[in-house]
């Protein structure tokens, strides 16, 4: 009896200690950098997307799947050019992580643009899809769009679209991304 109570407690705790074991995430990366003097940090709602007079019945779908953005950005200026060489690194390395899958990557114009999600190729909807977009001279921003069940394919047709939304749906958001020129 003696023996399998130490067995038991030998295996609780060491499921303890598994459990509490800290890995690097998204998550606690934008947590530990939300106060530094470097980083923008906030959050979009969906409510504030507020577009659904300007899409289609399918689009407006993908766009109820959508709950928030939170989005980190570095700012670069000229006293922070070694601390965003550290803060890139330590980025790239987190969206690296092989639980998400590239959807795709691009350069245009200077910026480096990564659209990722978590899950793997068989799943046809996701809860996670992460954005990475990086320009030297200005810095970079991590933006992680959360939902429910939303499908790739369909997130891309939709952003694509959301460039032809009337002007003045888009007004809307412009006091939302102000301060963020990225």
């Amino acid at each position: 009896m003696k023996i399998l109570t130490k067995i038991f407690s030998l295996i609780i705790l060491t499921s303890i200690f598994v459990s509490c074991a800290s890995s690097p995430s998204l998550q606690k990366y934008y947590i530990d950098n939300e106060d530094n003097k470097n980083f923008i940090s906030f959050d979009v709602p969906a409510s504030v997307l507020n577009l659904k007079e300007s899409i289609s019945e399918d689009d407006r779908a993908v766009l109820e799947s959508f709950k928030k953005l939170n989005v980190l950005a570095f700012v670069k200026d000229g006293s922070n050019a070694a601390a965003y060489k550290v803060e890139s690194k330590k980025a790239k390395t987190l969206i690296k992580n092989s639980k998400y899958q590239e959807l795709m990557s691009f350069k245009d114009k200077g910026r480096n643009f990564v659209l990722k999600y978590e899950g793997d190729e068989s799943d046809t909807t996701v809860d996670e899809f992460v954005i990475y977009v990086a320009e030297k001279t200005k810095g970079f921003a991590l933006i992680r769009v959360l939902g429910d069940n939303m499908e790739p394919e369909k997130m891309i047709k939709l952003m694509n679209q959301i460039k032809n939304i009337n002007p003045k749906e888009m007004k809307k958001l412009e006091g939302v991304f102000k301060n963020v020129n990225l």
